[in-house]
């Protein structure tokens, strides 16, 4: 069974785009603070009862994933609207062995810690009734957008070319590792791995890029409380995009700066 909120394809990737998405899905987490129980075998789940479950799962999810729907939607600078993920929710089904006691009042939540996204659980907690039971529904929740995907095999160490990607519709979702959402997060990167033809394209998938190596001279931006500056020194080390790089300032001291570009670090003190 699935729920398909209503909600319209991505359009192109974008930071704007990221906005959208981060108004969509984020803020998922919901803190319960309530401790998960156990589910005692008393009654076993009729059909009937395990519809009606099924929907209560269902009408949370829903309230869930449209609340965060960006409303108004939020625009590019050219003022068009940009358009929101596709949310799809597919669900799961109880153990068909579980058993459970008559219960008058049940209530649908997202246990605490819980994401809503990929694969993922709904708790069920019976509220009224002889016995006071919890039980978990499996769920997954697709999140469709533009992201990028390969147009052919791509072999480990291989670098990605404007021939080698394209934008399609994927499901964002799939991996815990975020998706490539445009084109200069690629171009110029070295595959970690070997790639299928229409792969979706995740970061994990990419090396990180070597803005720098060991005795390059590199330029630094300092930034503190209230004032920035601009310095410049020697690597130490191979300035690795998403990896603090050892860097001799030219007053003799070593710090350690973030690379972020060709022959640049950042350094916030």
């Amino acid at each position: 069974m699935s729920v398909s909120p209503h909600a319209p394809s991505l359009a192109q990737a974008s930071r704007w785009w990221r906005v959208a998405l981060r108004r969509v899905v984020a803020g998922v987490l919901v803190p319960m603070g309530w401790l998960l129980g156990s589910s005692p075998a008393l009654a076993q789940v009729a059909p009937a009862e395990s519809a009606s479950l099924s929907g209560l799962v269902s009408e949370l999810l829903q309230r869930q994933t449209q609340a965060q729907a960006p409303n108004p939607a939020p625009q590019t600078p050219s003022g068009n609207p940009v358009k929101s993920p596709r949310v799809e929710v597919v669900l799961g089904e109880l153990d068909p062995r579980l058993k459970l006691a008559p219960c008058q009042k049940v209530n649908a939540y997202v246990p605490q810690g819980m994401k809503l996204w990929g694969k993922t659980r709904v708790g069920l907690r019976c509220e009224q009734g002889p016995v006071r039971w919890n039980v978990f529904w499996p769920v997954t929740v697709k999140v469709w957008g533009a992201a990028l995907v390969v147009t052919a095999a791509v072999e480990p160490g291989q670098e990605l070319g404007p021939q080698d990607v394209k934008l399609a519709e994927v499901d964002l979702a799939e991996s815990t590792s975020p998706a490539v959402l445009t084109l200069p997060e690629a171009l110029g990167r070295l595959s970690q791995r070997r790639l299928q033809a229409g792969q979706s394209l995740r970061q994990a998938d990419l090396r990180a890029r070597r803005w720098f190596s060991a005795g390059d001279p590199v330029r630094l931006h300092v930034t503190g409380s209230g004032f920035m500056a601009a310095s410049e020194g020697v690597a130490l080390a191979h300035g690795d995009e998403g990896r603090c790089a050892r860097v001799r300032t030219s007053q003799g001291k070593v710090v350690c700066a973030q690379p972020v570009a060709d022959g640049m670090a950042e350094l916030t003190l």
